[in-house]
């Protein structure tokens, strides 16, 4: 249907342009657009094929309504933004708002209260069912009181959501149509924006109990920090943190699932032997805490070493290389190139900036995907040196590579891009009072937040990338665009690390 569209627009674009307009301005979504079908299919091949818990549910809608959706989203947005009523620690389905940007905020926050002496301790919640428990009324009403959606526009919600039908399809038969009663739209672009103003509250209450909540869709993270002597204090309180997000879920027809809830303590090397090993209570059911959690994708250790993360990355990283050694005859150059850019590389640079500070062993490992990939391009031996080889293929070396990143995301910080939890994180020289008359206040350069540890506080995301971005040339944070702060940070990066 896409390309059908595609091929005939400028036939089409006249009768779909009226046709959105009389729903916009009539607030009535067409039967036919509320309808979907489920395509079932299986999560890996080697699940039972008979047991429905082996399949995942694909939600198939009308690309049409899509369109619709698309325009809807894009006014709904530009509302909630302008107002500013956006839910602040909320990063999903937004521009410039990422995993990584999440990871990295919490992470942040984590050194920095390690750096002060203090332990952490980092909750990630669990729910059943998220997005296909939202109830219609609840969200209208809150569409209506929060966000004040009224008129047509709560006409269109309203038809949006009501009398919605879905239904099993596989290769040979279907099911018989069923109402959606509950939920937001599986498949849908509207769907996810209005599950993030549904639980917004959430963070308020979290905030509540002088904790610090981050929300990446439905995964949830609440953590805080104190004393070590505290942490008996700090897990209660938690605790009833817990009891009252149970109680508002209940009441939003939402559930906590404390089986998958998880718990990590956090502490610098020396300190963890002052962490607590007792299980924390998470509604009716206690859970113990963890050594590793895996938030949004990254491997945070209790010692915040990251160790884990470089470990299962290099695992990935080398397990496609393997892959791809095995059919390296078959491919000319430019093909095993892209190969390698898009299944190696890639993994290697997800997420580096949270790598910022990490050992010199973990970043030698890093190294070795790095140079293996290199050796596999030019066919050659481990013996050779790579230097050339990295040289050539116009490759950072790791350490350069995270840099780079830092100074990427400093650049969206300054430049008003950025989530607004990292950009206030950083602080122009020019605003400090204290050094207003010096000659440096009349650059470009970040404030260098003071800290205890080079190996905790020196990690934080507002001490590095204040450091990546200061380190760069001034003509190369005055760059006038991102492409092109990107080619020039690049290339300088690219002189340090072969010079």
């Amino acid at each position: 249907m896409a390309w059908l569209l595609k091929q005939s627009v400028e036939v089409l674009a006249p009768f779909l342009c009226r046709l959105f307009n009389w729903s916009l301005q009539n607030g009535i979504v067409t039967s036919t657009f509320k309808s979907a079908y489920i395509t079932p299919l299986v999560k890996k091949a080697d699940l039972d094929p008979a047991d429905a818990k082996s399949y995942r549910p694909i939600c198939n809608l009308s690309v049409i309504s899509k369109l619709l959706e698309r325009l809807v989203q894009k006014q709904l947005l530009k509302y909630l933004k302008d107002n500013d009523l956006l839910p602040d620690l909320q990063s999903a389905y937004r521009a410039h708002h990422s995993t990584e940007t999440a990871v990295l905020k919490v992470l942040s926050d984590i050194l920095s209260a390690l750096d002060s002496g203090n332990i952490a301790m980092l909750t990630l919640l669990d729910l059943s069912a998220a997005f296909d428990s939202v109830d219609h009324n609840t969200l209208l009403q809150r569409l209506r009181k929060s966000y004040g959606l009224g008129g047509k526009v709560i006409d269109w919600f309203t038809s949006y959501l009501s009398d919605r039908l879905q239904q099993v399809r596989t290769t040979t038969t279907s099911s018989v149509p069923s109402a959606v009663l509950f939920g937001v739209p599986q498949g849908s672009v509207l769907g996810p924006i209005l599950f993030l103003l549904y639980t917004a509250d959430l963070l308020q209450l979290v905030k509540r109990h002088r904790l610090m909540p981050h929300a990446y869709a439905d995964d949830t993270q609440v953590y805080g920090q104190c004393q070590p002597s505290d942490a008996g204090s700090l897990a209660q309180r938690v605790s009833v943190c817990f009891d009252d997000v149970s109680a508002w879920m209940s009441a939003n027809r939402l559930q906590l699932n404390p089986a998958k809830t998880e718990v990590l303590w956090c502490a610098s090397s020396r300190r963890q032997h002052q962490i607590p090993t007792g299980p924390v209570r998470v509604g009716d059911a206690f859970v113990s805490p963890v050594t590793t959690v895996r938030d949004l994708g990254v491997y945070i250790d209790a010692d915040v070493t990251m160790r884990t993360q470089v470990t299962n990355t290099v695992r990935a990283c080398f397990a496609a290389l393997r892959q791809i050694r095995s059919v390296r005859r078959s491919l000319p150059q430019h093909a095993l190139l892209t190969l390698i850019q898009t299944l190696v590389i890639t993994k290697l640079d997800q997420c580096n900036s949270v790598l910022v500070g990490a050992s010199g062993y973990l970043l030698d490992r890093l190294q070795s995907v790095l140079n293996a990939a290199a050796r596999l391009v030019y066919s050659r031996r481990s013996s050779e040196h790579i230097t050339p080889l990295l040289r050539d293929l116009h490759w950072l070396r790791v350490p350069e590579r995270i840099q780079f990143r830092l100074c990427v995301l400093a650049y969206h910080c300054v430049h008003g891009t950025a989530p607004a939890y990292l950009s206030d994180s950083l602080r122009p020289t020019s605003e400090v009072l204290a050094r207003r008359r010096l000659r440096s206040a009349d650059t470009t350069t970040l404030q260098v937040p003071s800290t205890r540890r080079s190996t905790l506080g020196d990690r934080a995301f507002p001490v590095a990338a204040a450091r990546a971005w200061n380190c760069l040339p001034p003509q190369t944070r005055a760059a006038s665009s991102l492409m092109a702060f990107r080619r020039a940070a690049k290339a300088h990066l690219f002189q340090l690390s072969f010079q």
